[in-house]
This record gives C-alpha cells, sequence and structure tokens, in this order.
C-alpha cells in the first residue's frame, strides 16, 4: 500500500511540473569598445515548439538570423543608421548519417544532437559591428538588436500554411542604449 501511494505521489510530483518554456530569450546582450571596434556579445537560449523539431527531424533546414542596427540620435530628422550587421545559420538533421548540420558563410560543421547545434547558433562574442573611427564622439547613439526564426526562408509549400501557426514565430529583439 505505501509502494502504490509513493507513486502516485511521484505522478502527481512529474505532472505537476512547469512545461518547457517555448521560444527564445536573450540571456545576454552587451557591446563593448575595443581594439578600434564596437564589438556586439550574445547568448540566446532556444527552446523550439515541437512543430518545429518534429518539421526539422523530417529534414526540413531551418535558418535563424541575428541582426544589428547601430543608430545615432538626431532631434531635427529620423534616426540616422551608422551601420547595419547581419548574420545567419542553416541548421539541417542529416538522416543517413543522424547529424545535425550547421551551415555559416560556406562553412558546415556536423553535431552529434540538436541541443549542441542549437548552442552554435545561438550565441556570438566579438561580432564588430562598426570600426570606432566611423562614430562621432559625444552623440547619443543606440543599438536595435534582433535574433529570430527566418520563416522567409523556409521551402514554399511550408511557407503557405504558417500564417497562422504563431508556434513558428520565434524571435527577441531588444534595444541598447550606448553610452
Amino acid at each position: 500500500m505505501l509502494q502504490g501511494l509513493g507513486l502516485v505521489l511521484l505522478l502527481w510530483a512529474l505532472g505537476s511540473l512547469p512545461a518547457r518554456a517555448q521560444g527564445i530569450e536573450l540571456a545576454l546582450l552587451q557591446v563593448q569598445r575595443s581594439d578600434g571596434e564596437l564589438t556586439l556579445d550574445f547568448d540566446a537560449r532556444v527552446n523550439l515548439p515541437r512543430s518545429v523539431e518534429d518539421a526539422m527531424q523530417r529534414g526540413v533546414p531551418v535558418y535563424f538570423v541575428a541582426e544589428a542596427a547601430l543608430y545615432r540620435y538626431r532631434w531635427y530628422w529620423r534616426d540616422e543608421r551608422v551601420a547595419r550587421v547581419q548574420r545567419s545559420w542553416r541548421v539541417a538533421f542529416q538522416p543517413l548519417t543522424s547529424t545535425w548540420r550547421v551551415g555559416f558563410g560556406g562553412f558546415n560543421q556536423n553535431f552529434g544532437t540538436l541541443e549542441e547545434a542549437l548552442a552554435v547558433v545561438s550565441r556570438s562574442s566579438r561580432w564588430k559591428v562598426a570600426e570606432l573611427a566611423a562614430l562621432e564622439p559625444d552623440t547619443r547613439q543606440y543599438l536595435e538588436f534582433s535574433y529570430r526564426l527566418d520563416n522567409t526562408q523556409l521551402p514554399s509549400p511550408m511557407q503557405l500554411g504558417l500564417g497562422s501557426q504563431s508556434e513558428w514565430v520565434l524571435g527577441v529583439e531588444r534595444t541598447l542604449r550606448l553610452d
């Protein structure tokens, strides 16, 4: 009788655990000035919904895009864009070898698990945004950053039905003021 009660308590405890949060959240977003450059470090936590993982397991390539734009405040007109940079990663499952392939800038790397592949595409360090010489001193500037799942690069038949599926819309945006 006591073992049965323990099993019931265990099942109740497991059932009450919170579900895994789906989406993208930023753990780190930092801008630094060093070696004559303005650089960006970011670390995103990616938790894919089940439908996205299922599509990837079936061999559908998924693209993640990080964008950063540096702006200078102007009181008399729209803010001036000083610099804009973008990175794109392709994550695809290779069924014949049961590996995950990450493509970035013409280079590919294989990983054993999806978690390892996502760890690579969801962070960057010392990413050059602009030369410090291009920035005007004593002006107020800010950086707009976004990291998202790029649905525009999915195969065309998949794009047709995604308009009503919010679980395929993943991304995060932040604005940092530079002092």
